[in-house]
């Protein structure tokens, strides 16, 4: 999903809105009327760009159905599972877990620090794939009057996002050359 923004925001970008307006040798602005966009009279690299743009952006819109779906199935799994499997739950027992040793007080203060950070992420992903249907079905008569706010939220959402992706990515780097070495081999390639 973000690589779909950052080729439709870079590589297939166009210029946004109507030509500028005639000026006369004076410089003043020529009223001209409206003309309805005539996508024919496009040059063909940018009707090229202009078709590419479009398809990167419907890809975008199904891997936002498909992100909201494992969320959505994500929180079904965590509705119908035991409440001490559940994250709130690991947070909780980690949170009153009464350790004394310095060093198990660390592993514990990272344990929940780490698992917190689910739940923030799990939250932008809620509001993200809400605003990303929301602006999905933007032409439906119900969004008309909140689709900017919608928009500016889901602009503001992916910031956030990439911040979080960026942080985790680092976390897991750190981790692996430091006091968990080999842990993203093992990720990778699913080793115990």
């Amino acid at each position: 999903s973000m690589i779909t923004v950052l080729f439709a925001a870079t590589i297939f970008s166009r210029p946004e809105g109507p030509p500028p307006a005639p000026k006369t040798s004076t410089g003043q602005v020529v009223a001209a009327k409206p003309q309805p966009f005539d996508f024919s009279k496009l040059d063909p690299a940018t009707r090229a760009s202009f078709q590419l743009e479009h398809k990167v952006w419907d890809a975008h819109r199904l891997i936002g159905f498909g992100v909201a779906f494992l969320l959505l199935s994500r929180i079904v799994i965590e509705i119908t599972t035991g409440k001490d499997q559940r994250l709130l739950g690991r947070i909780r027992a980690a949170v009153s877990s009464g350790v004394k040793d310095p060093e198990a007080m660390k592993e514990k203060k990272h344990y929940v620090l780490v698992k917190r950070g689910y739940l923030v992420f799990y939250v932008l992903l809620a509001v993200m794939a809400t605003s990303g249907m929301i602006m999905a079905f933007d032409h439906a008569a119900i969004f008309k009057t909140i689709i900017r706010p919608v928009r500016e939220i889901h602009s503001v959402g992916q910031y956030l996002i990439y911040t979080y992706v960026l942080a985790h990515l680092l976390g897991v780097i750190r981790a692996d050359i430091g006091k968990h070495r080999g842990m993203v081999s093992s990720m990778i390639h699913g080793a115990a």
